[in-house]
């Protein structure tokens, strides 16, 4: 293309080379723009099975876990926890776990697969606080003489049994959630996945 008298050469070639670069600008400012709006691996994997290793968790002992953005608890119940469970059948409001709060393979009284893992949402089902573990049992516990070993929601007092079987006359209206889950092996279990192998 040539100059003509109108037009300068080198004015040509500047407003040219300024139009490519702000061309190339704007297309590199706009790749992390449109990068933000794309799902992080974070928010990918957020819906997904999350794989535990229990073989460290020692008899009493409790590990938090995120599964969907949620805490869930995997408690490694000793016999002594397990026992309290009949104790306090007759004080909790949902002994049989009638409600659908967990898979029906989870619907016996110790609300888990094997007896002495149990695996619940962390969240309290009155409005969504996180209770704290107090496995402390009678007055040492701060709760009550009678106390068994539980949960206790601190925002407004609901407490719960070890098999996070929700105590009567409190807020929470039902037990703790069980989540979908399943043993790969002896040590391992993956949460997000029923007994039938079907995502939750």
């Amino acid at each position: 293309m040539g100059c003509d008298d109108k037009v300068d050469c080198g004015r040509r070639r500047l407003v040219l080379a300024t139009a490519t670069v702000g061309g190339v600008t704007g297309i590199v400012a706009a790749v992390p723009f449109v990068a933000s709006m794309l799902p992080s691996e974070r928010a990918k994997s957020a819906g997904a099975p999350v794989e535990v290793d229990i073989s460290k968790l020692t008899p009493g002992q409790i590990i938090t876990v995120e599964w969907r953005g949620k805490p869930v608890w995997i408690v490694n119940r000793t016999k002594e926890m397990l026992d309290s469970l009949k104790k306090v059948a007759d004080k909790v409001s949902d002994p049989n776990s009638d409600k659908q709060m967990q898979p029906e393979y989870c619907k016996n009284e110790t609300r888990s697969i094997k007896p002495e893992i149990f695996v619940a949402v962390g969240i309290c089902t009155h409005l969504g606080c996180s209770p704290t573990d107090k496995f402390k049992t009678g007055a040492e516990s701060g709760i009550d003489a009678d106390w068994q070993g539980g949960f206790l929601c601190p925002c407004h007092g609901s407490t719960f049994d070890l098999a996070g079987r929700v105590y009567k006359n409190k807020p929470a209206p039902d037990n703790l959630e069980v989540p979908a889950h399943k043993y790969l092996s002896d040590s391992k279990i993956v949460i997000g996945i029923g007994q039938d192998g079907k995502a939750a």
